[in-house]
């Protein structure tokens, strides 16, 4: 057999479309003599290469109907990794948005969160799929639940100044505390930095939640953002090997997506937090997140809200559920984890970002903590 050619018309500036590259090329690596023509930049037309490339078959992101229908005037086949399905008669491969949904659901309301809201993006179908499922849910276990829906970029009438505002306007008359699932980590990145205009405390006040794990994003916020994984890779591979089915003369099923269930939710800071309206105890909550790193005691809260030690004690254990030095070890220990799975940090030089004289008391204290030793965790 001879070796095919594929074009990939996926564009590169995202975690969730580099995931599904990785997964094509798992495909390609264990099964797939390709050759491939990968295109990144796209607008809302195929690339002008397509018409003289003479090639075996195609995946794409397919977002608008004459991007579709184009690609069908080549006569190849072709897998859509788009959920917005512009064009019948094309299959396509995506990631279930229900269990996304669900997946933040039980998230939130596993913290104690009553109040919900969903922040998505007109424009796309796929956030206002997630946003039907998301609001469904919440209402099915009694929570109460806000929406608010960003205005199409591809509007003529789009402003990002203005559409900035209208959520800045939303998010402010929010009750408090509030969990908000935003339709992926772009967004959420938009309401968080929302919440910094309104000088309202992440995830105290605002619990923020994205979709794709898109590490860049999530990582460079402050707060780092917590954020729902899609098996991206599976979805890749999925495709690919679809196409190849199809590239063989195998007839296949255009009607039935291949659907990937999530993998989970990577826990960063924005939801690494109980519901509590308690506003001594949101304050004692935000110094310890902070400042746990700087070998604090639970005398330096006190000076930051109005609360004796005693009835800081009481009403912490009573809302929270342990004790404020528990808390500030427990933020302190995952900063650590952080640290060894993040970086290539030296015991000693995370002993020091965290608070710690020597590495040996560092070692000691996460050993204590986790049942293992640093060094044994990092190898894990």
């Amino acid at each position: 057999m001879s070796r095919r050619s594929v074009a990939l018309l996926i564009e590169t500036s995202s975690g969730y479309c580099r995931g599904l590259l990785d997964g094509v090329i798992s495909f390609m690596k264990e099964q797939g003599d390709w050759s491939v023509h990968l295109e990144q930049n796209l607008f809302n037309t195929p690339p002008a290469w397509l018409n003289s490339w003479g090639g075996d078959g195609i995946i794409a992101r397919i977002d608008t109907d004459q991007f579709g229908q184009q690609l069908k005037t080549y006569g190849v086949p072709v897998v859509d990794l788009s959920a917005a399905r512009h064009v019948k008669g094309i299959p396509w491969a995506d990631t279930d948005d229900r269990a996304i949904a669900q997946l933040a659901v039980e998230h939130f309301v596993e913290r104690g969160f009553r109040h919900l809201g969903y922040c998505g993006d007109a424009g796309f179908e796929w956030s206002r799929r997630r946003g039907r499922h998301f609001l469904q849910l919440a209402t099915e276990v009694g929570c109460t639940i806000h929406e608010h829906q960003s205005n199409p970029r591809t509007d003529k009438s789009f402003n990002p100044a203005v559409d900035i505002q209208s959520l800045v306007t939303w998010i402010k008359d929010l009750p408090r505390p509030v969990a908000i699932m935003a339709c992926y980590d772009f967004k959420a990145h938009q309401v968080l930095d929302a919440c910094h205009q309104l000088k309202l405390a992440v995830p105290e006040e605002v619990a923020i939640l994205g979709v794709d794990d898109d590490r860049l994003l999530c990582e460079l916020a402050e707060p780092t953002l917590s954020s729902i994984i899609p098996d991206t890779r599976q979805t890749g591979y999925a495709a690919a090997e679809l196409l190849n089915r199809m590239m063989s003369g195998e007839s296949v099923n255009t009607e039935t997506p291949l659907m990937t269930q999530p993998l989970g939710i990577r826990i960063r800071e924005s939801t690494d937090t109980l519901a509590v309206e308690d506003e001594n105890i949101v304050k004692a909550l935000r110094y310890i997140r902070q400042h746990a790193t700087e070998n604090i005691r639970v005398a330096d809260i006190l000076p930051h809200i109005n609360l004796s030690r005693r009835s800081l004690e009481h009403r912490f254990q009573k809302l929270v559920g342990h004790t404020p030095h528990e808390e500030i070890q427990r933020v302190r220990m995952n900063r650590i984890r952080d640290l060894l799975t993040e970086t290539e940090l030296s015991i000693h030089e995370i002993a020091a970002r965290t608070g710690f004289d020597y590495g040996e008391y560092m070692a000691a204290a996460f050993k204590r903590e986790t049942g293992m030793t640093p060094t044994e965790f990092r190898d894990r």
